[in-house]
């Protein structure tokens, strides 16, 4: 659904963006991380059409940026950072102006924008002028504003910045949903737990390059190096820590608590083996699961804080 080859913005000898490459399937996710000024805000506008490159190629659903810049608009829910809303308008007349906008005519028009209120739980505010809304609630009505032609592609810039816990929690739910109805997301955001919660893929751009590019679990195996395991057993934990400490597989084992914690050698990622191990000699499991790295640990370790 997205595909960019080279992609470069420059201003005068500084690059916002410097020879990007990506591509994102139809139901992909993608978490675009890195700090302020790196150069997310610029990739987004660029796919959108708002903004002409310095030089490279991007496509979003088969069309060129440059030559069926229309048609992409057609497909594609653009929600910057911040936009603007008519204060003085209802929630469903300014839905209902949009819709029109998009050519949306007849007794659809009023469905389609009772439809996106209760997509994003707005239906009891249709009556409501905008000026009267939360910030969280003006973020959900500038979801369901680009919601209104059905589009294939969403690009989100920062959708949950600045909101509270819960309208945070509320914002992620709904991006839970869009997933599942199968659009292509393309989400930044600083909030980096929540990325995890809802991404496959990963993006992290630093001093405008694409640095990181891959699946989530990816990520976290290459921060870790090594994959950890978290096991425990209903059996003589002390006898199952030995017999996994020979398994050719595993590098050391150590134990938290009630907890054997048990490093694999370096490059090794499959353990379905050790379960079978431990089964095999009585050992009764309770739990054993990979040790998990939160991606702000991600982040941390694979940038340094550079901007464009």
């Amino acid at each position: 659904m997205i595909e960019v080859h080279d992609l470069t913005k420059k201003y005068g000898d500084l690059h916002a963006i410097h020879k990007i490459e990506l591509k994102l399937e139809k139901g992909d996710v993608f978490g675009f991380i890195g700090p302020n000024g790196a150069g997310k805000t610029t990739t987004m506008r660029i796919l959108a059409t708002l903004l002409n490159p310095t030089w490279g190629e991007a496509y979003v659903g088969g069309y060129s940026i440059y030559t069926k810049p229309k048609e992409i608009r057609r497909i594609i829910g653009y929600m910057p950072d911040f936009f603007g809303v008519y204060d003085n308008m209802k929630v469903i007349e300014y839905l209902e102006f949009f819709a029109a906008a998009y050519r949306i005519k007849g007794p659809s028009r009023r469905k389609i924008c009772d439809d996106v209120l209760g997509l994003v739980d707005l239906g009891y505010k249709r009556n409501e002028l905008v000026t009267s809304l939360s910030r969280g609630m003006t973020q959900r009505l500038g979801l369901a504003r680009v919601l209104l032609h059905d589009p294939q592609v969403l690009l989100l810039d920062e959708p949950a910045s600045g909101l509270d816990p819960r309208a945070r929690i509320e914002i992620r739910g709904l991006l839970k949903e869009l997933r599942n109805m199968g659009k292509t997301i393309m989400v930044s955001s600083h909030i980096l737990p929540e990325l995890a919660d809802i991404c496959n893929k990963i993006g992290i751009i630093e001093k405008g390059e694409l640095i990181v590019n891959t699946d989530v679990d990816d990520v976290m195996r290459q921060v870790r190096g090594q994959t950890v395991l978290l096991i425990e057993v209903r059996t003589d934990r002390d006898a199952a820590g030995k017999l996994l400490e020979q398994h050719d597989l595993v590098d050391k084992v150590e134990e938290a608590n009630d907890t054997l914690r048990v490093t694999l050698v370096e490059g090794e990622h499959d353990y379905s083996i050790l379960a079978k191990l431990l089964l095999d000699n009585g050992h009764a499991l309770t739990r054993l699961n990979e040790e998990e790295i939160n991606l702000e640990t991600a982040f941390m370790t694979l940038t340094k804080g550079i901007t464009s």
